[in-house]
């Protein structure tokens, strides 16, 4: 596998939350995660620098809690506190299947994982670590997309992928308008003018105002992080300018 040429030699990953459910409707299934882990390390094993940014919807989401009446500060501070969970259990999988993981933290919780420092981010993917962003940007209001769109720019990540449950960027819900058509390319002010719903604006004008591609793929389906990082057409790819 070392033969084989890798489009980007630096990435990071967005992965959600609710990525390590499976089939479930809540919490973490383990041969999900397990997987997602193997592809994780055959990827590091060609050579890729990958870092990640790990969602907690699987466990609390931080708008679901405002609207039961949650305080929305402390609503987004708990799901910091689940994107924490996630990140700890990502890294123990990644250990499982031999790769060596490191999780940071936007908020000091100094007792169960590092604080985030950029340099010794950089200074752990130089090394050949997975490191995992966790707990969002540390702020409430934004979201872990924004985070995610942050952590791509200041590691000086090659590319981003987003990973959700559809092959995609699509006009519509796919699985509510069956007409919807999938893009393989878009602009990032056509993601803004359509109203896609790719990520939240924020995270979306962050990206284009410093090239960075954005390519959507969905984790669900075998090899699509390998073809994505490998060159191929997979999913949808978002650029400044087509």
């Amino acid at each position: 596998m070392s033969e084989i040429s890798i489009a980007y030699r630096r990435v990071l990953l967005k992965l959600s939350g609710e990525a390590f459910m499976g089939n479930a409707n809540f919490g973490i299934d383990p041969q999900v995660m397990t997987r997602i882990a193997q592809e994780v390390h055959e990827l590091v094993e060609l050579g890729v620098q990958l870092g990640l940014v790990i969602g907690g919807g699987n466990i609390f989401r931080g708008a679901g809690l405002t609207a039961n009446g949650i305080e929305r500060v402390s609503a987004d501070y708990m799901g910091m506190l689940a994107t924490v969970m996630n990140g700890l259990a990502f890294q123990d999988a990644l250990k499982k299947v031999g790769e060596k993981a490191q999780v940071m933290s936007a908020i000091r919780i100094n007792g169960i994982c590092e604080e985030y420092s950029q340099q010794q981010a950089l200074s752990y993917l130089d090394n050949g670590h997975v490191v995992i962003f966790v707990a969002g940007t540390g702020n409430p209001y934004f979201t872990t997309d924004s985070a995610a769109s942050l952590r791509a720019l200041e590691i000086g990540a090659d590319l981003m992928i987003k990973a959700t449950k559809v092959n995609g960027v699509y006009s519509a819900d796919p699985t509510i308008d069956p007409t919807a058509k999938r893009f393989s390319r878009l602009t990032y002010n056509e993601v803004i003018q359509r109203e896609l719903g790719v990520m939240d604006t924020t995270a979306v004008v962050l990206c284009r105002d410093n090239n960075m591609p954005l390519r959507v793929i969905d984790m669900g389906k075998k090899d699509a992080l390998y073809r994505a990082i490998t060159g191929f057409d997979e999913g949808t790819l978002i650029e400044e300018s087509t």
